[in-house]
């Protein structure tokens, strides 16, 4: 009979024993809850942020099953195909073309590394920009020879604005901007602002020998042929060149200093006659 109270209490106890677990439950739900609407809502500002300043934001480009934009890899052999001013999709009459410049141990020291990534990244976050230009990449490492035509360094970026021809035929000059970039602290959205934001409008268009377009090597065939030439200096051990700098100027000396013709040598006398 004393254990009559204990039994009959049994069946309450259990019943809040089951009470705690569902309370610790409650807990987690309204903690996932107060976490998925804080997410939610940091989310919002980021995306809010990146639409304000015109560069997509990597988690939404990422989260978006965009199709990524084509990079066209330029060779000395096609650019001349690839780059045609005025193609039937520019609107309006202007088509822009982004390319980036990257080279090997030989070109760029071994320091491209970063913008090589920071460029990928790029191409990704491009690929939600409605009007992203075209996009195309140089490799001075395989290419040294349209780099020299082109005096391009890397890493770099070209920016180039193509014009549709005249209706009489004539091309507009193409507007040619070469953007350096830093080899240590270059970013993604530093590579997509340069379209995004214009910001390659802040440098002044390049308008000299190297022009890719309208300067002298390009308007008389001797892009690639100059190419050509400087990669062979390049490529030329340093004590080839001084042989043939001194063997040079031995012969151009010989010739500014050869014997010169003295005064004739007189006749000898003619005897005299003896009396």
């Amino acid at each position: 009979m004393r254990f009559a109270p204990i039994v009959l209490a049994l069946p309450a106890m259990a019943a809040a024993q089951q009470q705690f677990p569902l309370l610790d439950q409650a807990k987690g739900w309204i903690n996932n809850f107060i976490g998925a609407a804080t997410s939610n809502v940091n989310s919002a500002s980021s995306a809010a942020a990146s639409a304000a300043s015109g560069v997509p934001n990597p988690v939404n480009a990422a989260a978006g099953k965009v199709e990524q934009l084509a990079v066209t890899q330029l060779t000395k052999e096609n650019y001349a195909q690839v780059l045609k001013p005025g193609a039937a999709t520019a609107s309006p009459g202007i088509e822009d073309w982004m390319v980036y410049t990257t080279g090997g141990n030989r070109t760029c020291f071994g320091m491209c590394v970063r913008s090589d990534q920071e460029w990928s990244k790029a191409v990704s976050l491009f690929s939600a920009v409605p009007s992203a230009p075209q996009l195309a990449r140089l490799d001075c490492e395989q290419e040294p020879q349209l780099c020299n035509a082109w005096g391009a360094g890397a890493p770099s970026i070209i920016y180039m604005q193509l014009p549709q021809p005249l209706p009489d035929q004539t091309t507009p000059a193409t507007t040619v901007y070469f953007l350096p970039l830093n080899r240590t602290t270059v970013s993604a959205q530093d590579i997509v602002s340069i379209a995004t934001d214009k910001t390659f409008k802040e440098k002044t268009p390049y308008e000299g020998f190297f022009h890719p377009f309208d300067g002298m090597l390009a308007k008389t065939g001797l892009a690639v042929p100059f190419g050509w030439v400087v990669y062979g200096f390049s490529i030329m051990p340093s004590w080839a060149l001084m042989i043939g700098i001194s063997f040079f100027s031995r012969t151009f000396m010989s010739k500014r200093m050869g014997p010169q013709g003295g005064a004739a040598p007189r006749p000898a006398a003619p005897a005299g006659r003896t009396q």
